[in-house]
Order: C-alpha cells, then sequence, then structure tokens
C-alpha cells in the first residue's frame, strides 16, 4: 500500500530514540516521515529537520506548530498519525491536541508522567474515539508472542509464579545523570512519579501483563535512590499477584553496575517454566516437568511457531531480528490500524495498557512510601 505519513514530535538532534523510531518506521516498509518539531529548541528543531532531508514548511519550530500546519494541509498531503518521543511530561498535551485534531497517535512509553495526565489522555480518547498506540517494544518480539501463546493454548497449564527483572548500570554513579538521555530522566518535573520504575519497570510490568495474559492485581514495591542526591527511584523490586493467584516478583534498577539492558522473564505454569531474556531474544526456552528441555528459535521457516509470532518474523532461522526489528513491528502494525486493516492482535500495546501501566507505577510508589503496604492497582487515584 501506500506507505502511512506520520510525523514525528521530539527525536531530533543528540536524542537516542527518535533515530530509533525513525529507523524502525524505514523497516517497517509501510511508514513514511513527512513532518516534524524535533526540539523544544527552534534551531536545533531546524537543524534536526534539514538533515533528515524535511521540507523547510514541514520542519517545524514547536509541537503546536506542527498540529496546527498539519491540519490546514490537503488530506493527501498531512501526516496521518503523530509519533510521540519526548520527555514524559510533554506525552499527554501533545497526544490531546493531536487527537483533537483528528490526528492518531503513537506514543512513547509511560503514557505520561502523571495519572492525572493519563486519565486526560483517556478522556480525550474517549471523546473524540482516537486511535492511540503505545510503544512497548519488548512485548512486540517473536518469541515473546510465541510464549504468549504457549501460556494461553493451556497445555502447560496453570501459571504459578513469574520472576521479571529489568537491570541497567547507566546511571550507577551521581555524574552518569547528564547528558540529553539522563537529566530528564532523574527530574521529577519531567519524569514524574517515579525514576527506573517508570522508565523500565513499565516494560517489565507490561512483559508480565503480555505473556501471562493475566492483570497483575496488587503489590508491594519497595523503591529507592540508591545514588545520594537523587530525587526519584534508581533502583526497585515488588512482590505482585496475578488475577489468576499466580505470585511473582519484579526488579526495575538503573544501578546495576556492569548491565546493559538486563530483561528477563521466566513464567513457571504446572508444566513447565518458560524463559527468555531480550538479549538473547530469538530464543525462548521450554523447561517441561517431565520431559526434555526445548529450545525454540526465530525464524520464517519454523513451522512451529504460532501465527501472531511467525507474521512478524522477516528472515530465515540463524538471521537474528532484535529490537529494531521489534520496533519496526510496531510502526507496522500501527500504520496498518490507521488505515483500518488493524491485525487482531497488534504489536503497539493499547490505551488500556498504558493506563495499566501508570497505575502500576503510582501503586509501586504508593506502597514503598507506607513501608511496603500492598496495594490494590484499581485502587490508585490521580
Amino acid at each position: 500500500m501506500e506507505p502511512v505519513r506520520f510525523a514525528m514530535v521530539g527525536g531530533g538532534e543528540g536524542a537516542f530514540i527518535g533515530p530509533v523510531h525513525r529507523t524502525a518506521a524505514a523497516i517497517a516498509g509501510n511508514c513514511r516521515l513527512v513532518a516534524g518539531a524535533f526540539s523544544s529548541d527552534a534551531e536545533r528543531a531546524r537543524r534536526s529537520g534539514e538533515a533528515l532531508g524535511l521540507a523547510a514548511d514541514r520542519s517545524y519550530a514547536s509541537w503546536q506548530a506542527l498540529i496546527e500546519g498539519e491540519a490546514r494541509k490537503d488530506a493527501a498531503e498531512r501526516a496521518e498519525f503523530i509519533a510521540i518521543v519526548t520527555p514524559n511530561h510533554l506525552h499527554a498535551p501533545i497526544a490531546i491536541a493531536a487527537l483533537e485534531a483528528g490526528l492518531p497517535v503513537l506514543t512513547d512509553k509511560p503514557l505520561t508522567d502523571t495519572i492525572a495526565a493519563a486519565e486526560a489522555f483517556a478522556a480525550a480518547a474517549a471523546q473524540t474515539g482516537g486511535l492511540v498506540g503505545v510503544t512497548h517494544t519488548y512485548a512486540a518480539y517473536p518469541m515473546v508472542r510465541q510464549a504468549r501463546a504457549l501460556v494461553a493454548g493451556g497445555a502447560l497449564g496453570a501459571i504459578r509464579r513469574v520472576a521479571v527483572r529489568y537491570t541497567q548500570g547507566w546511571l550507577a554513579r551521581a555524574e552518569d545523570a547528564v547528558g540529553k538521555q539522563a537529566e530528564w530522566r532523574v527530574d521529577p518535573a519531567r519524569s514524574g512519579l517515579a525514576g527506573a520504575f517508570g522508565d523500565i519497570g513499565t516494560h517489565a510490568f507490561n512483559l508480565v501483563e503480555t505473556i501471562a495474559g493475566e492483570r497483575m492485581v496488587r503489590l508491594s514495591a519497595e523503591l529507592r535512590a540508591a545514588v545520594p542526591g537523587r530525587t526519584l527511584d534508581d533502583d526497585g523490586a515488588a512482590m505482585f499477584h496475578l488475577a489468576g493467584g499466580a505470585r511473582g516478583t519484579l526488579v526495575a534498577s538503573q544501578v546495576c553496575a556492569g548491565d546493559a539492558n538486563g530483561l528477563a522473564i521466566s513464567i513457571w505454569c504446572e508444566e513447565a517454566g518458560l524463559h527468555w531474556e531480550q538479549e538473547n531474544p530469538n530464543v525462548l526456552r521450554v523447561a517441561r516437568r517431565a520431559g526434555p528441555e526445548e529450545i525454540w528459535t526465530a525464524g520464517a521457516d519454523r513451522p512451529y511457531l504460532a501465527p501472531q509470532g511467525s507474521r512478524v518474523i522477516r528472515t530465515p532461522a540463524g538471521h537474528p531480528e532484535g529490537y529494531l526489528e521489534a520496533f519496526a513491528n510496531i510502526y507496522q502494525d500501527f500504520a496498518l490500524a490507521v488505515r483500518g486493516d488493524a491485525p487482531a492482535d497488534p504489536c503497539y500495546a493499547s490505551l488500556s495498557a498504558g493506563m495499566r501501566a501508570m497505575r502500576f507505577i503510582a501503586a509501586a510508589h504508593a506502597s514503598s512510601e507506607d513501608d511496603g503496604r500492598w496495594i490494590d492497582l484499581e485502587d490508585t487515584r490521580a
């Protein structure tokens, strides 16, 4: 089909995640960047648009100008959705304005900085009927989707225990929290209520609910700033209950020196355990109670894979796909949805999933503030 035209807010010169989004959109093959407001600094935004080859009149000095400018363009020319890749505190105002202008929104996680902002975001989506997607990237990996299919199939029995961890070491020292990528993440005014639990803990949370197919209903958490002088958490852990009765643990830390991107999950069911690691993403290990250990691998020529996993694999076995390809799966499916052809099990997270991640953040923070008191996620309020 003709590529779906999109505009980007944020992600300009010096950014990390913006180029990731643009590369993913290119891999997806059904998206085309046509406009952007790439920085809150007008000159940096101009340079970014020029470097990306955009026409001067499609490189805007602010997100407000972008939304207004694109809305005035002919329907055959204007952007068909907005990708938001800014710090958390800007997600809601940009998304609300875009939705009110009739533009679907694909936003980075977490959904926003606060529960109140998330509820305003959700209200705008409900009022306008606009499409919203959230980039919980790890749920778009083929072998994560395969794990979900195995659990949902029922042959492994009920889930009994879950262990998920997401450990990084890039903020292990006070001096690490400098530069464009780090400084806003340790600033409550831009990051929101949580630090590591918002930035990477939400990915771990989403991965649990995605594979388990069950909601996390209550938790007890301890969050802390391990590095002196920080306001937001950079380290934390939680115990949790799933709706079906399983128990679990979740660790999210950005002060684990030496760890790069240590996201890993284990789900033990009655008949087998499933084990997946993001740094070895094309492998799913299935350890059965009464049988040999199985190693499942990704590949377009693997007939045993479930459709929801196999449909997003691009290469034969032995040709690894990873982070960029998973991101591309999100763009591919969101573009299809914009054109009214959404897959039954899309790779992007829904607005509802984004709201649940916000309630996870709020519940974990409230529990930690109250000496680890058990809190129901649905009881969290703005």
